[in-house]
This record gives structure tokens, C-alpha cells and sequence, in this order.
């Protein structure tokens, strides 16, 4: 009986200690000595001094650089100008356009829906956007007029497809192929961010009546399936696309600076976009986009591919909940099992990168990749945006690593890979 008694002691203790070590590693982010993680503060000065110099040496006109490791931030400083025309400082709470770094936002809104059973993901998109019932594949063009003939593909668009930019769907103004910039210019399709008085469900179906790059499944052709995916959301949830959001996954986490549209109080936060002429850094001018959309316009557009802004602190608190499998500071955002899923190869061999696999949100270090060097461990998983911002995150050294910029245009930044490589090497446990 004494023996079953201190059996039992011993269990329970065991239990509750890796109950604590769960609730202390879920609490929000709040900073710490380097050391107390195993980072070292002397290879930390290493990318402080990288990042000072990429900005003295006029590379790049500001960043704002966050480190976190086991849920603690180890490093987060802010360098040169938000603006150089106005001489406003980086501030570390300043926001940028995260641009493509939405997607993984999106996808995270998908899988919430899909744990409660709403669809599978091998559902054909039709069955809830019916505009997508007729599946064409491009097979003549006319390059006087952009008019084209199509035949009919030989499966459906699915959800899982949409996720993984395997649709056949293209990506108009960016699209790698100019045959289908004409074709969405002269369709009137709003492609990203925009200032224009349209919703995502106007223009995703005008998307739904054009033409696709292959039968949906037979190859990665980044898209505008992520767009598709958020109008998906409104038609599965009830709710518009930014309120689901806000309710679901921001205000949970506590993600009070990630927005389509800024709120008033916060627009004075929003670094500019700039690009660099005759060796001075100015304002990027309006193009085919008002770069000031987070703050201008309609406010009508929830781009689920491209459309948020947000901070190095608050992107870095998304993917916390992903190290932590789906939970933070008592918040269940997904279940392990999900996060699994998401973080397994779902697309074979079409990426055509074999450090890396896609999943249904990032892309994902392989064994590789790991050997390879300077991209993080087996599993770390990653992206970037249109602005030049970028994030990884790697579960097995519980790393992230974040790093904004809010630049356009040709320059000589390097400051990406040595950033990524130098955060691996300030490991000194």
C-alpha cells in the first residue's frame, strides 16, 4: 500500500509539473536575458551590428528585428527611419503591411472552420462558391485583343488545392505569366490590397468565370487562391471575413495591431513604403496600388492573401500559438493534431525545392533543408511579404525569428539570409 501511496505521490507530481511547464510556456510574450534562453548576448551584438550597418550603409531605410525563444523575446530592436522624407524613427510598435504574410493568417482561419466539421478539405470550392462550377483550363490566347478559348479541366478546385496554390488559379498583376496579367486587367480583377470600393466576394467571382494555368492539383502556381479562401470564410461562417478574424483569432491571442484597415488611433504607426532613387530613400508613389490602402479608401477589401498590417510583436504572437501547437496564454487556436496536419508536405514534389516542402500554410524545412544550413531546423516553417518582411519559426529550438522592412524597387539588401543565419547561430545552450 506505501509503495502504491508514493506511486501515486510521484504520478501526480510529474502531472502537475508538466501542467505548469504547459501554462508558463502558453503566457504571452514578454522579454528576458537572452541567457536565461540559451542565447548568446555576444552573437546577438553580431546582428545589432549588422542591421546598424545595413541602415549606415544605406541599403536598407529601417527594420524592426524580433527574436523570441521558448515563448520569451531574447531580442527586439527597431533601426533607422519609418520615414526618411519626414525623419520619423522606427519605432519597435511600428506597423507594416504584412502583405503575403496574411496567408498564413487565412489558413489558420480555414482550419479553425474545418475542426468544427463546416467541410473537408478535398470539398470542391463550388459546393460553397458556386461560381466555380465550370473548371476551364487557358488554351488559346490572342495576344491583339487578350480575348482566349478554354477547355474544360479535368477535376474540380478544392479547398485543400486552394490552400496550397495548386488551383490552376493565377495571380493577375504578379502572375508570372503575362498571358494572365491581361486576362484579370481586362476581367477588372483587383488582385491585393486596394483602396477601391469592392469586397472580396465581388472580386473573387469575376475570378470564378476566368480561365486556369492547369488541371487544379498538377503543380504550385502561387495564387489568389488565399482571396477565394477568405470570401470562403464569410459563406461557411456567417460573418464578414475581418470580423471572424478579430473574434477568432485576434483579440484571443491578444493581437490588438494586426488589422485590414487600421483604426484611426494606429495610423500614425504605419511606416511608409520607400524605395530608393539617387542614393536617397522616398516615399514609393501610387502604381497600379495606393500604398497607403491600411488607412485610405473604401475600406471594403479583406484580402486574404495579401491584405493585413501588422508588428514584428504581433506576427511573432501568431506564430507562438503554432510552437505551442496551437495554444497560447490558455487560448486553444487549434488543436496539435491540426497543427500537424498543416505542417505536413502536401504537395509532393511539385514546389520543386527539396529543402523544403509546402503545407497548408508555410513553407516547411525538410532534413535537408536543415543540412544545408542557416534555414533552421527539420520542420521550421516560414514566408515573407510583397514589402520585404519575413519570418521563421523553428519547433524543435523554439526559435522565431522576425524581421520587417517596408521597402520597393531595386536595392542591395542582404540582410534576410544573414539575419536568418545569424539567429541560428546566437544558439549557446
Amino acid at each position: 500500500m506505501k509503495n502504491r501511496i508514493t506511486f501515486l505521490f510521484v504520478l501526480t507530481s510529474l502531472i502537475l509539473g508538466a501542467q505548469t511547464r504547459s501554462i508558463q510556456s502558453s503566457s504571452p510574450l514578454s522579454e528576458v536575458s537572452p541567457t536565461d534562453e540559451g542565447i548568446s548576448t555576444e552573437r546577438l551584438e553580431r546582428i545589432d551590428l549588422m542591421l546598424e550597418q545595413a541602415v549606415g550603409k544605406n541599403n536598407i531605410p529601417g527594420a524592426v528585428a524580433l527574436i523570441a525563444r521558448n515563448g520569451k523575446i531574447v531580442f527586439h530592436e527597431a533601426y533607422g527611419k519609418a520615414d526618411n522624407a519626414l525623419g520619423k524613427a522606427m519605432e519597435k510598435n511600428t506597423i507594416f503591411r504584412i502583405a503575403s504574410q496574411t496567408k498564413a493568417i487565412t489558413s489558420t482561419a480555414v482550419m479553425i472552420l474545418w475542426e468544427e466539421g463546416k467541410f473537408r478539405l478535398d470539398d470542391p470550392i463550388s459546393k460553397y462558391i458556386p461560381d466555380f462550377g465550370k473548371a476551364e483550363i487557358l488554351d488559346s490566347f490572342n495576344e491583339r485583343d487578350s480575348t482566349y478559348t478554354t477547355k474544360p479541366a479535368e477535376n474540380q478546385i478544392t479547398i485543400r488545392h486552394l490552400l496550397t496554390h495548386t488551383s490552376g488559379l493565377g495571380y493577375g498583376v504578379i502572375d508570372g505569366d503575362e498571358r494572365f496579367q491581361k486576362i484579370y486587367a481586362k476581367a477588372g480583377i483587383t488582385d491585393l490590397f486596394t483602396t477601391d470600393n469592392i469586397s472580396i466576394g465581388e472580386s473573387v467571382k469575376k475570378l470564378a468565370k476566368l480561365p486556369l494555368h492547369h488541371n487544379p492539383g498538377e503543380a504550385f502556381v502561387y495564387s489568389e487562391g488565399l482571396d477565394v479562401l477568405g470570401y470562403f470564410i464569410e459563406v461557411v461562417s456567417g460573418m464578414p471575413f475581418d470580423e471572424f478574424l478579430r473574434e477568432r483569432l485576434f483579440d484571443p491571442l491578444g493581437m490588438d495591431d494586426t488589422w485590414f484597415y487600421l483604426p484611426e488611433e494606429k495610423e500614425d504607426r504605419l511606416v511608409t513604403v520607400q524605395q530608393k532613387k539617387g542614393g536617397t530613400w522616398e516615399e514609393y508613389p501610387v502604381t497600379f496600388y495606393d500604398p497607403d490602402y491600411p488607412i485610405k479608401g473604401a475600406r471594403r477589401f479583406f484580402s486574404g492573401g495579401a491584405g493585413l498590417s501588422s508588428t514584428a510583436k504581433d506576427y511573432a504572437t501568431f506564430l507562438q500559438m503554432y510552437l505551442n501547437h496551437g495554444e497560447l496564454n490558455g487560448k486553444r487556436i487549434l488543436s496539435r493534431t491540426t497543427v500537424r496536419s498543416i505542417m505536413g508536405n502536401q504537395t509532393g514534389d511539385l514546389w520543386g525545392d527539396d529543402i523544403k516542402h509546402y503545407g497548408l500554410a508555410f513553407g516547411v524545412v525538410t532534413s535537408k533543408g536543415q543540412d544545408h544550413g542557416g534555414e533552421g531546423s527539420a520542420g521550421t516553417f516560414d514566408w515573407g511579404g510583397y514589402f520585404n518582411t519575413q519570418y521563421f519559426a523553428d519547433p524543435q529550438e523554439n526559435i522565431i525569428g522576425i524581421l520587417m522592412k517596408q521597402t520597393r524597387g531595386p536595392v542591395d539588401d542582404q540582410t534576410g539570409w544573414k539575419f536568418r543565419q545569424m539567429v541560428f547561430a546566437a544558439v549557446d545552450d
